[in-house]
């Protein structure tokens, strides 16, 4: 079984490019939702939730636990892969490597929580491939909020992200990569805000990665849970992603 956990909907982004390369495999959703958004607390905080919900997995018979978010993962992957040998993890980092290669402009945007722009991941990443590239890190305190209030791809998710991409915009970058897994849910907001420039979206290829260390094969069953109200969250998925269903949703206790 695969584990997907996110502290909301942004994991959906994920769940839903995960279901394009194993359709029949069996998947559990983990969604900390009384705990959301993760993006600005601190970095051990975010690693004790990460433990916590990686149990709570554990315990459904996970095998393959994917961490949907780019917080989650600069927190909390390498002390899960060592605390875990026998388990295997999926996370997430920022795009910078294929974004260096995709421009032209030689100036490339990361959107990403405050965590995540803030954190080493990115000052690693920028230092390893970025070469003569400009990269901008941009936090976007608020936007998380704003797609879990099924607002994403409204007038105001573009004003938004109109007033926090002045400077990208200004200094023509070309590539922007979302390092946040609840950004795709307002990618028709952003391209409105950014144009023809190149947007790039982790999704598929954490997709990719799922398939070559899980099995193809289980009954196609989803089953989400949720720290917060069960309820909310199926309104939420409904206007967040059209047409994806559970088998069922459950509460965390």
């Amino acid at each position: 079984m695969v584990g997907i956990f996110d502290s909301g909907l942004g994991g959906l982004s994920v769940l839903t490019a995960v279901r394009g390369v194993l359709p029949l495999a069996d998947v559990v959703y983990v969604a900390d939702q009384s705990r959301a958004p993760y993006g600005d607390r601190p970095a051990a905080e975010v690693l004790q939730f990460a433990r916590e919900m990686h149990d709570v997995m554990a315990r459904r018979g996970t095998t393959t636990t994917v961490l949907a978010s780019n917080t989650i993962s600069n927190a909390a992957l390498h002390e899960l892969r060592r605390d875990h040998p026998d388990r295997v993890f999926v996370g997430l980092e920022p795009a910078v490597k294929p974004a260096v290669a995709a421009t032209r402009s030689k100036v490339i945007a990361v959107l990403g929580t405050t965590g995540t722009i803030g954190g080493p991941l990115l000052a690693d990443l920028v230092r390893r491939f970025a070469g003569d590239v400009a990269v901008i890190g941009v936090a976007l305190p608020g936007l998380v909020e704003i797609i879990e209030d099924g607002l994403g791809e409204t007038p105001h998710a573009e004003a938004f992200l109109t007033g926090h991409l002045e400077e990208p915009k200004r200094r023509g970058a070309d590539v922007y990569v979302l390092a946040c897994t609840h950004y795709p849910f307002a990618i028709t907001s952003l391209r409105r805000v950014v144009g023809e420039a190149h947007i790039i979206d982790p999704a598929r290829a954490v997709a990719v990665q799922v398939g070559r260390v899980h099995a193809a094969t289980g009954t196609g069953r989803t089953v989400a849970l949720t720290t917060g109200d069960p309820v909310r969250f199926r309104n939420q998925v409904a206007e967040v992603v059209p047409g994806l269903a559970f088998d069922a949703i459950e509460t965390i206790a």
